[in-house]
């Protein structure tokens, strides 16, 4: 019996390209879709969780939110890389920066991720800790975009927490001391995924605010310049 479709995804088999670029917010990615993509066509809705595949001077290209979180990416990578046979996510989204030479609007590439999450855990099932990490493949594409754009990329440890709320800066003081460069919710589950299904994952995030200066955090016209930045990045790594 046929696994597509899926319980969240209903696209048929060959609706998907093999990269997928996945914002968490649902409405960007139909934003990506609407002014980036050539004859976007809507091929998931279920749940409200949109997805459209088009073409990039006329490379096929997917675009879906993954939702917020561990548990949402994991569900929607993990169909993606094994029942909908995509070889390539590019999850592009926002951060908080942790390092204090980051600022609003910089982007980063996680190499790797630190976790506040047990998604690695119960799913790798692994003897000791499994350390999520970014496709090398990849990263190097990132890199030469980056510089095709004129974008700064800084590459580094990222980490990925289930919380978003917390009552004090106790833990993040730890990971800046270890050098992580921001905080976000989904990059381990994307790792961890494309890691047991053999494919290539990248998180690519554009800083939104300072952890420790809440204060020093985007407007709305701001994500939106800013995030086209790195989406132009993105695509151009196609």
């Amino acid at each position: 019996m046929s696994s597509i479709p899926t319980p969240h995804i209903n696209a048929k088999l060959n609706a998907f390209a093999k990269t997928v670029l996945m914002p968490g917010d649902p409405l960007r990615a139909k934003y990506i879709a609407d002014n980036f993509l050539e004859t976007p066509k809507k091929v998931n809705e279920i749940r409200g969780m949109l997805a459209y595949t088009g073409t990039y001077n006329g490379n096929p290209i997917s675009v879906m939110g993954s939702g917020m979180g561990c548990p949402s990416m994991g569900i929607y990578s993990y169909e993606l890389f094994n029942f909908y046979k995509v070889d390539n996510i590019i999850r592009v989204g926002s951060a908080g920066a942790i390092n204090m030479d980051l600022e609003l609007g910089d982007v980063v590439m996680g190499v790797g991720t630190c976790m506040e999450s047990h998604y690695a855990d119960g799913f790798a099932r692994c003897p000791g800790s499994f350390a999520p990490t970014a496709s090398f493949e990849l990263m190097l594409k990132a890199h030469k975009a980056a510089e095709i754009n004129d974008i700064n990329l800084v590459a580094g440890n990222l980490l990925t927490s289930d919380m978003f709320y917390n009552d004090d800066n106790v833990g993040l003081n730890a990971w800046l001391r270890m050098g992580v460069l921001a905080v976000e919710m989904e990059a381990s589950a994307l790792y961890t995924n494309a890691a047991r299904a053999g494919k290539n994952a990248l998180c690519l995030c554009t800083i939104s605010d300072k952890v420790f200066d809440r204060k020093q955090s985007m407007t709305a016209e701001q994500r939106e310049t800013s995030f086209t930045s790195m989406i132009n990045m993105a695509l151009s790594m196609l």
